[in-house]
């Protein structure tokens, strides 16, 4: 929900406030239009603060946690206009990227990255920042983490923004896409690769709209994202829009590590249809497996690269590309995997299979694929070798199925609340 806070002589418009992944925390997302001589403080005092007016949000979805459940007008602590502003207030540490102050024309080319406080998507965002080419609109969950990923690994002042999305909710998703388009700025690349992998589950979890976890952020979160936004790209500036999608070889049951149990099967997309509830909670009706739920979502993704290929590249002129940066043995990923493995998995890929890449070089590989006017080919699937460097791979038998992959389309517009 938003909050227009306003002092005596000022007016702070927030932004929103994300109380559904810690309801006893919650933070401020700055995706706002300019806040005028002072900030607002979350300081737990105010001075002279006059009102506090509250905007699309009945204080009963807010749980009772967090305040009573009442109708009652939320009070929120605000500093009051000082004649020079704080310099470490709130809002002008994070409000000046998030709104664009010359026409679109005359910006840097923008790429919106989901899961950029980590791993890959971090430091795809830092490749592309340090071109001095891009800015950077970092999809985050948590805004605070974010910014101090942001810092921590270098990204320069002015590079990037961070606009909240939380890809297990579609309302997040469509709140997002509003406030994204509310910051006036151009779209000339979309990338998809926040994910979830939760391989050590024996019970499915689900998100706010009721979908199998990994299934609902990794597929259909994005799935929606990508559609809401294809106006966006379409109209690029640069003449050049990419949207890609991260697939897995995991998911590509052709290669080696495909073929590890439990292998990614969409089998006939009863699950999918049946809507990947509590009652039927994996893609192809069978027994719930994390580790698969997770190649599943990758196979989903890959496929819905070509469908866009096909539906979309040749009206819009937007590129659709998916990839495999290489095996990144060492990420946040595999938070939720066993000790042991995240222990030897690492050694395993650098000294036997000699596989492993590292953070730092699959994030340049996305940048390449997002940037690079060589890997332009719209529908392809790029992987990597030492010896060649980016070459177009093939993809498995599964996802190269046009007739399942149209109804994969089918049933996810159905379930995000497209037209199909």
């Amino acid at each position: 929900f938003s909050l227009l806070v306003c002092s005596t002589d000022s007016i702070y418009l927030i932004g929103s406030l994300d109380y559904r992944s810690n309801p006893k925390k919650m933070s401020a997302v700055m995706s706002t239009s300019k806040i005028a001589n002072a900030g607002a403080q979350m300081s737990g005092k105010a001075s002279r603060v006059t009102k506090v007016v509250r905007l699309q949000a009945p204080c009963a979805r807010i749980p009772p946690s967090v305040m009573p459940a009442t109708r009652s007008t939320l009070v929120i602590a605000a500093a009051a206009a000082t004649a020079s502003p704080p310099s470490a207030s709130l809002a002008d540490q994070f409000k000046p990227n998030a709104v664009a102050r010359i026409p679109p024309t005359q910006q840097k080319q923008t790429a919106i990255i989901t899961g950029a406080s980590s791993g890959l998507g971090l430091n795809a965002a830092k490749a592309l920042a340090a071109t001095g080419e891009w800015h950077v609109v970092m999809a985050c969950r948590d805004f605070l983490k974010a910014e101090k990923a942001a810092k921590a690994i270098g990204m320069p002042a002015g590079s990037y923004s961070i606009l909240h999305l939380d890809l297990s909710s579609l309302e997040s998703v469509r709140q997002f896409v509003a406030s994204f388009k509310a910051t006036g700025r151009r779209l000339d690349a979309l990338v998809c690769n926040a994910a979830v992998y939760l391989p050590t589950a024996k019970e499915p979890r689900f998100t706010a709209d009721g979908f199998e976890l990994s299934v609902g952020t990794n597929h259909l979160g994005h799935f929606l994202l990508t559609n809401l936004l294809l106006d966006d790209l379409k109209n690029a500036p640069n003449k050049q829009p990419r949207c890609v999608i991260v697939g897995s070889i995991t998911g590509n049951t052709n290669t080696l590590a495909g073929n590890v149990p439990p292998k990614a099967n969409l089998g006939d997309l009863s699950g999918l249809a049946s809507g990947v509830t509590v009652a039927n909670p994996m893609m192809d009706g069978q027994e719930f497996n994390g580790a698969k739920a997770y190649k599943d979502s990758k196979v989903a993704c890959m496929m819905t690269v070509r469908q866009m290929h096909d539906r979309f590249h040749e009206s819009t002129g937007v590129t659709f590309a998916s990839l495999y940066p290489g095996c990144i043995a060492e990420t946040g990923l595999f938070r939720e995997h066993y000790g042991v493995f995240k222990t030897l998995f690492p050694p395993f890929q650098k000294y036997v299979t000699k596989g492993y890449v590292s953070e730092e070089e699959a994030g340049r590989r996305l940048a390449q694929v997002i940037s690079d006017p060589k890997l332009n080919k719209s529908g392809a699937y790029w992987s990597w070798s030492s010896s060649k460097g980016s070459f177009e791979n093939q993809v498995s038998e599964e996802v190269a199925d046009d007739a399942k992959a149209a109804k994969l389309w089918d049933l996810s517009a159905k379930l995000v609340g497209l037209s199909a």
